[in-house]
């Protein structure tokens, strides 16, 4: 199974580079984060015609998550299930070929003294929980998505000055751990070990990615016995190089299964 993400900030200013991608990587299966486009408005016939099933759920202008599979979705599911009338389209689940894949786009957070970082905390508190209530470490899962988050020093490109910012700050980091602690693994640091190795660059910093300015905020974790299966690990960095691109880029992962 070859799976990947990407966090498109809008599938339709990004569906030209999206579907060159897929027409070259043809992934079994791509998660998509910040479609920013209700679910009426979907581009889906393009994915269609390339033979990829449609698992949406969004919103206009803001966030969106959706799942692109070529094989037919099972047990869909959107959000936690905790009857949350207010909850953002942030968190979408369906099982392909028997595997669970649960694809979040993580609040940003703001800034640390702000509400909406205190919200983005109690987000992975409530991941955490949902985890724990519809899931078992022992069972095959993959979690994927954009984090906002940079789990350690080499994910950032400079983790001195940056330590305590959104995304690198002590507290998200606590609270990344404590899921992963519940059994996830990181299935890119299975593979590679280097850092400056980066899947979002600032559109506010000129020539970022040229010049290596870069944070590993997007991510594919996996159970021990999907990680086990793991084969390969990679990020593409080519699409951030394309026309009008996603400020972040494709993800991608191989597991050896039949």
């Amino acid at each position: 199974m070859k799976i990947a993400t990407f966090n498109a900030n809008s599938v339709r200013a990004r569906l030209p580079i999206i579907l060159e991608w897929l027409s070259k990587e043809s992934p079994d299966v791509l998660c998509l984060q910040e479609t920013k486009v209700q679910d009426a408005d979907f581009p889906q016939e393009p994915f269609q015609k390339l033979g990829y099933h449609c698992t949406i759920w969004g919103q206009k202008s803001y966030n969106g998550v959706a799942i692109l599979s070529k094989s037919p979705p099972d047990k869909v599911s959107r959000g936690f299930g905790d009857r949350d009338a207010a909850e953002e389209p942030r968190l979408i689940a369906a099982t392909i070929h028997g595997i669970p894949i649960v694809n979040t786009y993580v609040p940003q957070g703001y800034a640390p003294d702000s509400e909406k970082f205190q919200y983005k905390l109690e987000w992975f508190g409530r991941l955490q929980d949902y985890f724990s209530k519809h899931f078992e470490p022992h069972m095959p899962l993959l979690w994927v998505g954009d984090f906002n988050v940079a789990p350690e020093p080499i994910d950032v490109f400079d983790p001195k000055k940056l330590s305590g910012s959104i995304g690198f700050h002590p507290d998200e980091h606590k609270a990344l751990s404590a899921i992963k602690a519940w059994g996830f693994v990181d299935i890119f640091r299975v593979h590679e070990s280097a850092g400056s190795m980066y899947t979002f660059w600032d559109y506010r910093i000129r020539n970022a990615l040229q010049k290596g300015l870069g944070w590993r905020v997007d991510h594919i974790w996996a159970t021990q016995p999907l990680a086990d299966k793991s084969s390969r690990a990679w990020i593409d960095v080519t699409p951030r190089l394309f026309e009008r691109p996603s400020d972040h880029t494709f993800v991608v992962a191989e597991f050896l299964i039949e």
